[in-house]
């Protein structure tokens, strides 16, 4: 197949999903009643399933059964915390316009899908700049070349009003991080101290995007899923990487991606830890979790990578990031970062607010330790130095703890009567060594404050959906009919099984209805269906993604036509991939279905 054949492929496969999608009702462009609004979704019936289902899986593997705890914060939140993270001044994307027909393109955007360079986001305005003028690209929606076009920081924040007027300025949430940190003072105490603890959060994230595309694969409003990991960096002991040392996943690291040749490495968790390709313990576990977590949702493993980022892409606080991405419509996407973001976070909202963001580390036994003080007397500073005598002492009492040997050599050299020089808001003041009242405590200390460190794991579920659909969606025939379905692991799948009578009579229907409601009270999701031919209501189910039909037939009612019908108070019940059947007593059902959804027992072996 030819490139331009293989292009052609792809546009088709994601033309038919989107379709697909619309039609049974997994997502929609959102009020399109009104035109529709672009970047903003509408999730349908199967697509809200769908989604919780990926989310209470999530919540399971990393919130659960990791022992961690969740919080739900609210989406908008005050301008301070916003400052303090940085995402005021350093949260923008490159915005070039056209000067022709005036639409705003993401300039980085222009560059990848017109030339071979893939990750241009990390290459500066600058160097951006100069390739649109060195490729004469041009605006993708009017033709006009784009050279010589200023490149624009844009921030992303969606700003907003808490309250009446414009005294109180607010930011709809970038990601759900934040709301986690800026609660990290009462969220310690809870874990009394104790680390590690890690804490997560499932829920709405807005930005301004430029230019969204591909569906949802970058738009305006969106879920994310992020662990928050708080960890001592001195504590050598780390994770447990018994459990997924032995996780086979292709590790795309910094050399392999700039050998001419490079291909991702197909190797253990264990390996790539041990070759110091993931330096950090704690991102490896993560990376592996994360591999059978992807693969347990319906990810093609083969279509699947962990990339890491190169020193352009990083942030300057993040000692090692890797990002897990999928191959979706002929390109690779990100569905998750994986941070080492040290104690970046933490800091800024200890060093911005007034909370204090140190957690206590108890030594194994006291140390005693000499300390510089100081105790200025104001009644002589007061009069030499007026108002500025209160920040000359806090002044003072930084020198003391930063350089103490000034206050030793003002002491020796001069019989005590020195001086010390400290500087407040660009002025120099010399003040008597004697007015400081420095001097030096034995102290004896237990343990210290510090700014824990944090492992951040950051999903986005929007794109792990979209994904999910795109990998598990099939074309075959079945009795020489073309068949659509998705094959949807059955425990993410938005309906469970579908429930059919063979036909709406003879007291069929009333049976399906009865068994499609025992079903539900055990807490399964059901669709009934009694509208047209039976194959017609199986397809219906199959590109839907229900895993395993029942068809309540004569043979359940006790009144069986002929032999092969099967035995009375009995039921069949169809798998979706291989449309093979099986008969199953009715009071046996919902248990047998429970633990076919769970993976405790295989259709083959019923």
């Amino acid at each position: 197949m030819s490139e331009g054949e293989a292009d052609g492929a792809t546009d088709d496969r994601s033309a038919d999903l989107t379709e697909l999608a619309k039609r049974r009702g997994f997502f929609l462009q959102s009020a399109g009643a009104y035109g529709g609004v672009s970047g903003f979704y509408t999730f349908g019936p199967n697509g809200a399933g769908l989604k919780d289902n990926i989310e209470d899986s999530w919540r399971d593997r990393f919130t659960v059964r990791e022992g961690n705890v969740e919080i739900d914060a609210p989406t908008i939140m005050p301008e301070p915390v916003f400052e303090a993270s940085g995402h005021l001044d350093g949260f923008d994307d490159m915005l070039v316009e056209c000067p022709s027909c005036g639409e705003s393109h993401r300039a980085d955007h222009v560059v990848e899908d017109n030339t071979d360079y893939e990750e241009a986001e990390g290459l500066g305005p600058d160097r951006v700049g100069e390739i649109i003028e060195e490729y004469e690209l041009v605006c993708p929606t009017c033709g006009t070349g784009l050279a010589g076009q200023a490149i624009e920081d844009f921030n992303l924040m969606f700003e907003t009003n808490i309250g009446p007027g414009s005294s109180s300025p607010g930011y709809l949430r970038p990601e759900t991080a934040q709301g986690i940190f800026v609660e990290f003072p009462q969220l310690k105490e809870y874990a009394r101290n104790q680390l590690p603890f890690g804490v997560t959060q499932i829920g709405r994230a807005y930005r301004n995007e430029i230019s969204p595309r591909k569906s949802l694969l970058r738009v305006r409003e969106f879920t994310q899923a992020e662990l928050e990991l708080f960890v001592d960096p001195e504590d050598g002991e780390g994770p447990d990487l018994d459990s997924v040392v032995d996780v086979v996943a292709p590790f795309y690291g910094v050399d392999q991606q700039a050998a001419d040749d490079g291909d991702p490495l197909d190797i253990t968790v264990g390996e790539a830890h041990e070759r110091g390709l993931v330096a950090d313990p704690w991102i490896a576990y993560y990376l592996g979790v994360a591999a059978e977590w992807y693969d347990s949702i319906g990810v093609d493993m083969d279509r699947f990578r962990f990339r890491q980022h190169q020193s352009g892409e990083r942030a300057h606080y993040a000692a090692d990031c890797w990002d897990a991405e999928a191959e979706v419509d002929g390109d690779w996407i990100e569905l998750a970062g994986f941070a080492y973001r040290s104690d970046y976070d933490l800091s800024k909202h200890d060093e911005y607010s007034d909370e204090d963001f140190t957690v206590f580390r108890q030594y194994d036994e006291p140390i005693t330790t000499e300390r510089p003080t100081v105790d200025p007397d104001m009644s002589s500073l007061g009069p030499a130095f007026g108002g500025a005598a209160g920040d000359i002492a806090d002044a003072l009492a930084d020198l003391a703890e930063e350089a103490p040997d000034a206050f030793r050599d003002a002491e020796s050299d001069t019989d005590g009567e020195g001086t010390v020089t400290v500087e407040v808001d660009g002025d120099a003041y010399d003040v008597p060594v004697g007015q400081t009242g420095f001097s030096v405590e034995e102290v004896t200390e237990s343990g210290e404050h510090f700014l824990p460190h944090v492992v951040e794991p950051s999903l986005g579920i929007d794109r792990a959906l979209y994904t999910v659909l795109d990998h598990c969606y099939r074309e075959d025939e079945v009795d020489g009919e073309e068949r659509t379905f998705l094959e949807l692991p059955a425990s993410v799948a938005p309906t469970t099984v579908g429930v059919f009578p063979l036909m709406d009579r003879d007291g069929l229907g009333e049976e399906a209805r009865e068994v499609a409601a025992d079903l539900r009270e055990r807490g399964l999701s059901v669709a009934y269906d009694d509208s047209g031919a039976i194959g017609r209501r199986y397809r219906r189910q199959d590109e839907v993604g229900t895993p395993f039909c029942v068809t309540v037939d004569y043979a359940t009612v006790g009144e069986a036509r002929d032999d092969d019908e099967g035995e009375p108070g009995t039921v069949t019940v169809r798998e979706r991939d291989t449309t093979a059947q099986k008969r199953i007593a009715v009071e046996d059902l919902a248990e047998t279905l429970d633990a076919l959804r769970e993976g405790d027992v295989e259709f083959a072996d019923l």
